[in-house]
C-alpha cells in the first residue's frame, strides 16, 4: 500500500466545467451538473421550463435573470446567454470590429441554428456544448463549456424574440425595458472597463449601431412578451409574480426523482439475461467471506478486495467482443486466435470506491483511459445528482467499463450510465462492473437500459428500509480507505460520498 501509484493515463476534451451559480440562504443552484431527470425507465418524462429574456443592451437582463434564480430557490438551473452564440467572424469582418464598425446588434450577427439545437438539447436533458465567445478580440476561443439541462433554462439576450423556431422553445417569454439613457451609462462602464473599450469606440457603437437595432429589432419584439418588466431589476413585484408563475409550472410538471418506482420496478421479476455473475467457485466464496466479515482488518479487506477485482475485471474483458486472428509463431506455423475486434476500451470509476477498481483494470488492459464520474444523493430528496465528469474525448466510440463497488438501489449507476449515453456512447458497448450488487439494483438498471451489460461476484437478495445491501458487506469506501462512516451510510458508498 505503500508503494506511489503510476500517473493516470487521461484523455480529456476541452470542456470548461461550470462553478455553482450562486449560493442562497438554503441551498446551492448548480448549473454544472446533470439533475435526475428520468423515470424507472430510464427516460425522461417531462421537459424543462425555459424562461426567454429579451430586451436592450444593457438593460438589465442577467440581473434579473439573477434575482429569479435566487427567488425560485430551485436545485438545477442554467443560465444561457446570447452572447455565447456570436458568429465566427471572417478576416473582413474581424478588421471592421476592430475599428467599431460591425455591427454585433443586428439578427444576422447570431448563429441561430446553434442556438435552437443547442436549447432542444438542454430542454431534453442532455449535455450541449457552448462557445465561449472573446469579446477583447471578438471571437470564438478554442475551448468550450458543457452543460445539461435543468429544472429551468433561462435563455437570455437581445434577440431573444427575434427567431420563429426559437420562440417554440420558450415556455414564457419576458421582455426586460429600462430607460435608453441608462442602457448606455451601463454599456459605457461594462465596455470600458470588462472589455478594454475606449469611450469614442463605444459612443460611435451605440450610436451607429446599437440604438438603431433597438429601434428596428428589439423593441417591436416587446408585443410578442407574456411579460414586460418596466425599471429592470428594480421591479421586485413582477419578478415575485414571475416565480410564482413558474413554480406553478415546475409543479405541474414535477420533475421528480421517483424512488418508489424505481424500487417497484423490478418485482417479480427473473434476474436479467444481461447479467452475467462470476462463477461462485471456493476461492470466490472464501474472499468474499473474508471480506464481508466484519472483523477483517483493513489491510485483509484490501488484499482480498483487490484480488476479487482483478478476476471481475478478467471475466468482464472476456465478455467483449472478439474475431478470429491468425498469427504466425516463431516457429513459422500458423496459429488460429481471437483479437477484440472493437476500437478502444475505456474505464469510468464512479467516485469515490469506484476509483479503487483503476489498477486492476489498468493491470489487465495496457494503455487504458480513464474517465471519472462524481455523482452525490441529495440528502433531502434521495435523489442523485451529478457534480463533476471527467471523460476521454471520443468516448462514444469505444468499449466503456463502467467501475462502482457496490450497487443497492441502482440509483446511482442509472445516473451513471445516463450520463454515458448523453455522451453518445452506445448503450449495448456501456460493462457497468460492481463487487456486489443487490437483486433491486440489478433490476432497476436492467429496466431502464436493457442492452447494458452487468457483470459482478455477487447478487445479494434484499436491501433493508435504508437501501443498505443485506446481507452486504459495509460501506465499501470507508473500509477501504479507513475512514469513519456517516451515521446515514448507505451501500450505495459513492452516490452518498461528499
Amino acid at each position: 500500500m505503500g508503494s506511489t501509484k503510476p500517473p493516470r493515463k487521461r484523455t480529456t476534451s476541452q470542456c470548461k466545467s461550470e462553478p455553482p451559480l450562486l449560493r442562497t440562504s438554503k441551498r446551492t443552484i448548480y448549473t454544472a451538473g446533470r439533475p435526475p431527470w428520468y423515470n424507472e425507465h430510464g427516460t425522461q418524462s417531462k421537459e424543462a421550463f425555459v424562461i426567454g429574456l429579451g430586451g436592450g443592451s444593457a438593460s438589465g437582463k442577467t440581473t434579473v435573470a439573477t434575482m429569479i434564480i435566487e427567488a425560485l430557490d430551485v436545485p438545477w438551473v442554467v443560465l444561457l446567454s446570447m452572447d455565447s452564440f456570436y458568429k465566427v467572424l471572417t478576416k473582413q469582418q474581424q478588421e471592421q470590429a476592430a475599428s467599431n464598425d460591425f455591427n454585433f446588434d443586428h439578427p444576422d450577427a447570431f448563429d441561430f441554428d446553434l442556438i435552437i439545437a443547442t436549447l432542444k438539447k438542454l430542454k431534453q436533458g442532455k449535455s450541449v456544448k457552448i462557445p465561449i465567445y472573446d469579446f477583447t478580440t471578438h471571437s470564438r476561443k478554442k475551448e468550450w463549456k458543457t452543460l445539461y439541462g435543468a429544472n429551468v433554462i433561462i435563455f437570455e439576450g437581445i434577440m431573444a424574440f427575434a427567431d420563429k423556431e426559437l420562440l417554440k422553445l420558450l415556455d414564457l417569454k419576458i421582455f426586460v425595458d429600462t430607460d435608453s439613457d441608462i442602457r448606455l451609462v451601463r454599456r459605457l462602464r461594462r465596455d470600458i472597463s470588462e472589455r478594454g473599450r475606449d469611450i469614442e469606440g463605444v459612443i460611435k457603437q451605440y450610436n451607429k449601431f446599437v440604438k438603431p437595432a433597438f429601434d428596428q429589432y428589439i423593441q417591436p419584439t416587446m408585443r410578442l412578451a407574456d411579460i414586460v418588466v418596466p425599471r429592470g431589476s428594480g421591479n421586485t413585484v413582477a419578478i415575485d409574480l414571475i416565480v410564482q408563475h413558474v413554480h406553478s409550472q415546475l409543479e405541474e410538471r414535477k420533475l421528480r426523482w421517483d424512488m418508489a418506482a424505481l424500487a417497484s420496478a423490478h418485482q417479480c421479476h427473473p434476474l436479467p439475461q444481461t447479467l452475467s455473475v462470476l462463477k461462485s467457485t471456493p476461492q470466490v466464496r472464501g474472499m468474499h467471506t473474508i471480506i464481508r466479515n466484519k472483523e477483517t482488518s483493513r489491510d485483509e479487506f484490501i488484499f482480498y478486495s483487490k484480488r476479487l477485482m482483478r478476476l471481475l475485471i478478467e471475466h468482464a474483458l472476456s465478455l467483449l467482443p472478439f474475431q478470429s486472428c491468425t498469427v504466425q509463431t516463431p516457429q513459422g506455423h500458423d496459429y488460429e486466435g481471437r483479437t477484440y475486434s472493437g476500437k478502444q476500451i475505456t474505464g469510468v470509476s464512479i467516485l469515490r470506491a469506484g476509483e479503487t477498481m483503476e489498477p486492476a483494470l489498468r493491470a489487465v488492459c495496457k494503455d487504458v483511459r480513464i474517465g471519472t464520474i462524481l455523482i452525490q444523493t441529495n440528502c433531502n430528496t434521495g435523489e442523485p445528482e451529478l457534480h463533476y465528469l471527467r471523460l476521454p474525448k471520443d468516448i462514444s466510440e469505444d468499449h466503456v467499463i463502467l467501475m462502482d463497488c457496490t450497487v443497492s438501489t441502482g440509483a446511482a449507476a442509472m445516473m451513471a450510465v445516463r450520463v454515458l449515453l448523453d455522451h453518445d456512447v452506445p448503450e449495448d458497448k456501456i460493462f457497468l462492473l460492481s463487487l456486489l450488487m443487490a437483486e433491486m439494483g440489478v433490476h432497476s438498471v436492467a429496466y431502464a437500459f436493457p442492452r447494458v451489460k452487468i457483470i459482478t461476484t455477487a447478487v445479494d437478495k434484499k436491501v433493508n428500509d435504508l437501501f443498505r445491501i443485506i446481507p452486504g458487506i459495509g460501506n465499501f469506501g470507508d473500509r477501504y480507505f479507513g475512514t469513519d462512516a456517516p451515521p446515514d451510510w448507505s451501500d450505495d458508498e459513492d452516490a452518498l460520498s461528499t
